[in-house]
């Protein structure tokens, strides 16, 4: 059990406090120490640290006395930048066990909420794995479930880069389970984790993509191709999101490009656009060059051809041209209107193409839709 001594406060010099080995806290807020050092210097220390007292004898006779420190090592950095020479203690006896003084370090930064997800999964850790401690007896220790320590202890599984954005607070334990939902699959993993900082995704929305990325596991059948998994981790890369592909037993298959919003559609098409165009490009000048050519030699064509296309001008016709608006005759032999009525359709284009070139006879002047 804990004693200290005479629950008296002590003041010492901030120099002689040496910080503790077993601290679960890695990341320190610059910013954070900062503002508190102004707290400091204007009340100063309010929260007396945690320390223990070791005596050492010299051959000389000499005995000389070091702290270090259990709890409170913020409060020891900002009162260093605040210059302040004595910080108030509480001096801890009795026992020095190491897993005594790691557990009261976590229970203090946990108490006060100090300790982010993966600092948090390090001293579960450390705890288990070192001083062999029990999922059960953590827990109890730090007055959680067995269930929080487990789901805290398995973060530690995420990669590296995940962990730092974990910690310094770039996404949220919330997105972690998606996640580790894939941890079979460090990959798609990965691009997950950059689509969530990238895009900003909720919780929700990063525990959707995770759940379709798992159904499409399931739903793919056939062996994997290490072609098609190297031209799908391209394109995620290229495009910034997950790109799958995937294969039928009958041959060819489906990309499947994944976004988010209009924005994030928008995006994705400025990218793929560039390429596209700069392939269509000879497509279209062909087509240009193709019809101008028909625009050049159309004189040249036979009366079969020329029949052909005005059935297929038929079609598209929804009523019939007007004469007095489009004059489809020459002045000379101008026949009634009931007349053209009587007249197969057929009959009537035929006999216009002596007097009249394709270019008038197909005007848009004298369709009328």
């Amino acid at each position: 059990m804990v004693q200290f001594e005479n629950n008296a406060i002590f003041w010492i010099e901030v120099e002689k406090i040496k910080p503790n080995p077993f601290q679960p806290r890695k990341e320190f807020d610059e910013g954070h120490l900062r503002d508190l050092a102004d707290s400091i210097r204007q009340y100063g220390v309010l929260q007396p640290l945690v320390v223990t007292r070791k005596e050492t004898e010299h051959a000389s006779g000499g005995l000389s006395v070091e702290y270090e420190l259990i709890a409170g090592e913020r409060r020891l950095r900002a009162a260093k930048i605040a210059g302040v020479a004595r910080v108030p203690t509480i001096i801890q006896s009795g026992t020095t066990d190491p897993r005594l003084k790691l557990e009261l370090a976590i229970i203090e930064n946990l108490q006060r909420e100090d300790l982010n997800p993966v600092d948090r999964a390090l001293a579960f850790s450390r705890l288990a794995q070192e001083f062999g401690f029990r999922h059960t007896e953590i827990a109890k220790k730090v007055g959680k479930s067995r269930e929080y320590v487990s789901n805290s202890l398995r973060l530690l599984v995420l990669p590296q880069e995940v962990l730092s954005s974990l910690s310094q607070g770039q996404i949220t334990e919330g997105h972690a389970r998606p996640l580790m939902m894939l941890a079979d699959k460090k990959e798609e993993q990965v691009t997950l984790f950059k689509e969530i900082v990238a895009k900003k995704l909720t919780v929700r929305e990063a525990e959707d993509v995770a759940r379709h990325i798992a159904k499409d596991r399931l739903r793919k059948k056939l062996p994997p191709d290490p072609e098609i998994e190297r031209i799908e981790k391209e394109l995620s890369d290229s495009l910034g999101t997950r790109v799958s592909i995937e294969r039928r037993q009958v041959g060819g298959g489906k990309l499947v490009i994944d976004f988010f919003s209009n924005e994030d559609l928008r995006t994705l098409l400025s990218k793929v656009h560039p390429a596209v165009s700069q392939e269509t490009q000879p497509a279209k000048a062909a087509k240009n060059m193709h019809a101008n050519s028909t625009e050049e030699n159309g004189d040249a064509h036979t009366e079969s051809s020329y029949v052909s296309h005005a059935k297929e001008q038929q079609q598209i016709i929804l009523e019939e041209p007007k004469l007095e608006s489009t004059p489809l005759l020459s002045p000379v032999a101008e026949p009634h209107e009931e007349t053209i009525r009587a007249i197969d359709q057929e009959d009537l284009l035929r006999e216009k193409k002596n007097d009249y070139s394709d270019g008038a006879l197909y005007s848009v002047n004298n369709f009328t839709v």
